[in-house]
């Protein structure tokens, strides 16, 4: 098994070659291969579960306020990796981030305090950690901006679109309470968005979804 993981990190980690024998061992000794099923935790403020690298599926990382409302702030998709949940790693961030299974998912994770310790140890494990967390980061932000500059007419038909684009259909599986949970906002407010955009002959609202009918009505809106 840890020649498996040795073959993947040759591949997937750039400071692979810089790293001693005894702190490549370390990494793929302290590695497991893990199934999560939709919706599962995964990581959560309170721990350092490691560094993620997702071999197929989808996760989700979010922020929750005080009441319980989230606010998705980026995505990791397959073949994508994750170092916001090997928060030990990053002493420098502050802020909480919890990360669920958007779908049934395989990832490979290398233990949170094995790759503190090689992060600590080794001055290119460091950067691209500290890479990797600045590139989420300015995801961070860029929700961040919405939700404090953009209308959220704007904010809905980016959402929108994002979804579209991931999932290659104009149908949204999603309800109203689950696109509000993503966005950070009230069901009643996105149901009245919704309404608009029927109105408007953007889109078709149902319970179970919404099917997009104009793009380029859709896309004017998110300009």
């Amino acid at each position: 098994m840890e020649k498996h993981f040795e073959d993947i990190y040759k591949e997937k980690l750039p400071f692979w070659t810089k790293l001693t024998d005894t702190e490549k061992h370390t990494l793929c000794t302290t590695s497991s291969v893990v199934g999560y099923k939709k919706g599962t935790n995964i990581h959560n403020a309170s721990e350092c579960t490691g560094m993620i690298l997702v071999q197929k599926g989808c996760l989700r990382a979010y922020m929750l306020s005080e009441t319980g409302k989230e606010i998705t702030l980026y995505r990791i998709y397959e073949g994508d990796m994750c170092v916001m949940t090997a928060s030990c790693a990053l002493t420098s961030i502050t802020f909480d981030v919890f990360v669920d299974a958007e779908e049934d998912s395989d990832c490979y994770l290398i233990g949170g305090s094995a790759f503190a310790s090689v992060c600590t140890n080794n001055p290119y494990a460091k950067i691209f950690a500290l890479e990797m967390a600045a590139s989420r980061f300015s995801d961070v932000m860029w929700v961040m901006q919405q939700i404090l500059f953009m209308s959220f007419d704007k904010r809905l038909a980016i959402f929108i679109l994002d979804e579209i684009a991931k999932t290659g259909s104009d149908t949204i599986n999603l309800t109203h309470e689950q696109i509000a949970k993503y966005m950070g906002s009230a069901r009643e407010v996105v149901s009245r968005m919704l309404k608009y955009f029927s109105t408007e002959g953007i889109v078709e609202s149902s319970r179970k979804g919404v099917k997009v009918i104009d793009k380029k009505k859709l896309r004017e809106l998110a300009l």
